[in-house]
């Protein structure tokens, strides 16, 4: 179906680019990059994706986002260790930075399964009680 041929479910909700820097690149799901990620690290990379300027950086402390995230300590770390090794977050303690997606379309060879995923399979798996750990 064409963009012709879509109708707004809500036209007065239209999405706008806020005048703040925030997104997320659809490559994420694409490229397989948080394959390796659970519920926890997916949702930290959300936070991180909204409250990270314009260059990536987020000055957020681990006390902050393990209030706002409602994880302890620990579980923000594994959430932290799994966004770094998926390349997706640096971290020098106490900054984050968001990192672009690398351009080609395959996720880093630390992170290769050999096995395809939807992004629907991806998402089962993710929003599943429990989530992927």
């Amino acid at each position: 179906m064409n963009d012709h041929h879509k109708v707004l479910l809500r036209p007065e909700r239209l999405r706008h680019v806020p005048s703040r820097f925030s997104w997320c690149d659809q490559r994420l799901f694409r490229s397989g990059l948080t394959t390796h990620c659970g519920s926890d690290a997916l949702a930290l990379y959300l936070l991180l994706l909204t409250v990270s300027d314009s260059r990536g950086l987020s000055f957020y402390s681990d006390a902050s986002l393990s209030r706002l995230l409602g994880l302890d300590p620990m579980a923000l770390a594994a959430a932290r260790d799994q966004l770094v090794a998926a390349d997706l977050v640096a971290f020098l303690k106490p900054h984050y930075q968001v990192l672009s997606l690398p351009e080609a379309s395959s996720p880093p060879p630390s992170q290769r399964t050999g096995q395809v995923a939807s992004v629907g399979e991806i998402l089962r798996r993710v929003l599943q009680p429990g989530g992927v750990r």
